[in-house]
């Protein structure tokens, strides 16, 4: 049937479409829609964000996306710090030397906020670092401050800051000038540190951790060259100050929805403010990365507690084996737990468990070695039975017995 208006022929509506006929310099088959282009950042807030991120990405693999999210927001909370109730810890942990923890430290030294880096430096040196407009502080190689309990007890005053400037309006006192007085120092000041092994538990409660690993074969970094790098990097930085500046005041009267609660949603708070502050696609991203990141934290603890009462559970067979004497010495002890290769303590340090690796797992249940004397008046080191008695009974109490037929 002819269209009267075209003077064409109009096909019916159940007519086999046939293939166009080839016509000298057309193409047969149309060209494919031209690609969309990415859309655009909603915001100089999501853009210098977006921006950070893969200048991070450049020159050091960390080991999630979640991470990435993560870092970058708390290098951009550095900029507002005096805008938060909470001052998050970043602590980048590594189970071995060359896994990017130091690297790291490099490239997010060039963007945060008044960087200072607190390389051997007293805790005096750096409480008096502190102002009302804090810097934020930089710690690489903080295994060497609380690697050792001996170290650590050196630096427990370190230790101490460092917990005090997690929330603000906890200062430290301390007596100076010649008359004598007692002064206020103030503490709040956001910072990162860096080192082989977990940190005190009690810094790791207020950080956003980063647990690095060795680059796999084929996972490619830039070199990072300080004269021809920091250029792009301190250009960021000025970025981040000059976005966020102007919306100190917004920060302030933010109270984010959190995803996590309790100690974990104060430390998340700065990063999830700063995304909701840049919108786009980071409420989303930081919500997700503070769920599983806290997880995966909470998991870490909990296998924490378990080795413990593991131990306890393990003590008291070695108790058994020995045929449940009223004491046992140290040495012993271990010799019973270390010989066993069903449980964790012959791999636990290189020279199995170890005494002080026993005493700072039984530290948190109130047991402690003394000097006791055993058979033939032989003074030494060891443990009272009795002293598991109640732990024993809370954390791993031993199954009733079932009762026998006819009984």
């Amino acid at each position: 049937m002819d269209d009267p208006a075209s003077g064409t022929p109009s096909l019916p509506t159940n007519a086999v479409a046939w293939p166009p006929v080839a016509v000298p310099g057309r193409p047969t088959t149309p060209a494919p829609p031209a690609a969309e282009p990415d859309p655009a950042p909603a915001s100089e807030g999501e853009a210098v964000l977006v921006d950070l991120r893969e200048q991070i990405r450049r020159y050091v693999v960390l080991p999630s996306e979640e991470a990435f999210t993560a870092v970058s927001l708390w290098v951009a909370a550095t900029h507002l710090q005096t805008a938060w109730q909470h001052a998050p810890r970043l602590a980048v942990v590594g189970p071995a030397k060359r896994c990017g923890k130091s690297r790291l430290l490099d490239v997010i030294t060039e963007s945060v906020h008044n960087p200072l880096i607190t390389v051997n430096a007293s805790a005096a040196a750096v409480f008096r670092s502190i102002t009302d407009t804090p810097p934020t502080l930089l710690v690489d190689e903080a295994d060497t401050l609380f690697g050792s309990a001996k170290v650590a007890e050196k630096n427990e005053e370190m230790r101490g800051l460092l917990n005090a400037g997690h929330q603000r309006n906890r200062p430290t006192l301390r007596v100076s000038g010649p008359n004598h007085e007692v002064a206020k120092f103030p503490t709040f000041a956001m910072a990162a540190l860096a080192g082989i092994g977990d940190l005190p538990d009690t810094i790791m409660d207020r950080s956003i951790v980063i647990r690095m690993r060795r680059r796999r074969p084929g996972e490619k970094v830039a070199e990072f060259r300080t004269f021809r790098d920091t250029p792009p990097l301190h250009e960021v930085r000025d970025r981040l100050a000059a976005w966020l500046a102007p919306l100190h005041a917004d920060a302030m009267e933010l109270t984010p929805a959190m995803p996590v609660e309790d100690r974990a949603a104060d430390t998340w708070q700065p990063l999830v403010s700063v995304a909701d502050l840049a919108g786009g696609r980071w409420p989303q991203l930081v919500r997700t990365a503070c769920q599983i990141m806290a997880k995966q934290e909470a998991e870490q603890d909990q296998d924490r507690s378990s080795l413990s009462i593991r131990l306890l559970a393990d003590v008291r067979r070695a108790f058994a084996t020995e045929g449940n004497p009223p004491a046992l010495r140290t040495g012993r002890l271990l010799d019973v737990l270390n010989s066993d290769d069903e449980t964790p303590w012959p791999e636990y340090t290189a020279n199995g468990l170890t005494p002080r690796g026993l005493q700072l797992l039984l530290k948190e249940y109130g047991i402690s070695s003394a000097t006791r004397r055993f058979h033939g008046n032989v003074q030494a080191k060891g443990f009272a039975r009795q002293q598991f008695a109640d732990s024993w009974a809370r954390y791993c109490p031993e199954p009733a017995p079932e009762a026998t037929a006819g009984a």
